[in-house]
């Protein structure tokens, strides 16, 4: 499809980038315009990569001669040095033109954002501090120099909510760390350089504590990608299943200290809503194509629908949605901060569980509204619908998630029991 409409109506983008009393920074600005120079080559690619499910590797070749592979590693360590708010930003943006792109690009970033300033923050002994620092280094120039990181999550299990400890498991070797377990979902599998695996150490009781978090070669003996992805929507992740038998890594495979996963899980608890932005820009993207398609501007489309007032009521519906849901991403993307309020805590799932519906509900009157040729696969709204019905479902905030802890933390205080 012709999508070059997106190159006139990525400014509606532009206008909800942004609220009172944040503005876009000289910086931010310069990062989502170097978005803008690639985004409707990658919207086009975007139909090829759902079409056949493949991951969109010339994407990445185009992030990669952007910098942008470094784009959360910090400045003094080779990076683009993006804070949390400027991350999801261009997250946004790259969603509102190819979600998968952006789905996994949450992956790769996560390894950086999470092990930069959230760690330099926390409390460390001085030795754990500078294994720290020679490991990131290590793994943030991989990233420089063209590496892709994965962050697979899920086992099938509940450990990826945090209600136990990971199946996958890590023993101490003399030389480093031995790694057996399965991923599902694994997002990026099969084109990834590192998986970032979140496992337990072998040690008896184990608990949510004994979490590490370790950096594996994709070409390390004992790794494998297993199993088909055909699924509904969010085809170009290329989700398939990783196993890990006897993998050996040497100790600067670790991503952060023994034991720190855990406490910066519970003082940072944003760093698990890094995927809200794709949604953003997906709820976006639909919205514009909607705008577009009645206004007769999409090529193909040679009947403006535009004076229809159903046409106007639909769409005054949708912008409304959009922008309730712009507003609490930009709040709660600035809340931002280690040891956050309870109130600040319970924004950020309002704001998940928020956009991700809204997401899905923006699409589907999308779907009405437009009527039965946007449906074609030659444009992409049938493709949106299905994406956007794909973000209520990943861990470790599901929809389901944020309102039993959204509900449970409204009334309950802290260390509070029926019987109290």
């Amino acid at each position: 499809m012709d999508s070059s409409y997106l190159a006139e109506y990525a400014h509606s983008a532009d206008s909800n980038a942004h609220f009172h009393g944040l503005p876009l920074t000289d910086e931010q600005k310069h990062l989502i315009a170097k978005v803008d120079e690639y985004g409707v080559t990658w919207a086009e690619r975007a139909f090829k990569h759902d079409r056949e499910a493949s991951f969109p590797t010339e994407n990445y070749e185009d992030l990669k001669a952007m910098g942008f592979l470094g784009l959360c590693v910090p400045k003094r360590l080779g990076g683009l040095g993006a804070d949390y708010r400027t991350y999801t930003l261009v997250a946004s943006r790259i969603a509102y033109y190819c979600g998968n792109t952006a789905n996994t690009f949450n992956m790769h970033n996560a390894n950086a954002l999470w092990t930069a300033d959230m760690i330099d923050a926390m409390d460390l002994t001085d030795a754990e501090r500078e294994s720290h620092e020679h490991n990131r280094a290590i793994h943030y120039g991989n990233m420089i120099n063209g590496s892709i990181y994965s962050q697979p999550f899920s086992e099938g299990s509940g450990a990826a909510a945090g209600k136990h400890p990971f199946g996958t498991t890590a023993t101490r070797s003399d030389s480093g760390w031995v790694l057996n377990g399965k991923k599902i979902f694994a997002s990026l599998s099969g084109h990834a350089n590192y998986y970032g695996v979140l496992c337990t150490e072998d040690v008896p009781n184990a608990t949510l504590a004994d979490t590490l978090f370790i950096a594996i070669p994709a070409d390390a003996p004992g790794v494998s990608v297993v199993g088909d992805w055909d699924p509904l929507g969010m085809r170009g992740t290329v989700s398939r299943t990783l196993i890990f038998k006897d993998v050996h890594v040497p100790d600067t495979a670790q991503l952060m200290p023994r034991g720190i996963y855990i406490k910066a899980a519970s003082q940072y608890p944003h760093m698990f809503m890094t995927l809200t932005p794709t949604y953003m820009g997906v709820a976006q993207a639909a919205f514009d194509f909607s705008v577009a398609y009645l206004r007769g501007d999409v090529a193909g489309v040679n009947v403006k629908r535009r004076m229809y007032p159903t046409k106007q009521h639909a769409i005054a519906e949708m912008y409304i949605k959009l922008q309730q849901a712009w507003a609490l991403f930009h709040r709660v993307t600035s809340e931002f901060k280690r040891r956050p309020s309870r109130e600040e805590r319970s924004r950020a799932y309002a704001c998940q569980y928020t956009v991700m519906e809204y997401c899905a509900e923006i699409c589907a009157m999308a779907v009405r509204v437009c009527g039965g040729q946007a449906m074609l696969k030659t444009f992409p709204l049938e493709r949106l619908y299905r994406d956007s019905r794909c973000g209520a479902l990943m861990l470790p905030w599901t929809a389901e998630i944020c309102i039993d802890r959204l509900g449970y933390g409204l009334l309950y205080k802290e260390g509070e029991r029926d019987d109290d």
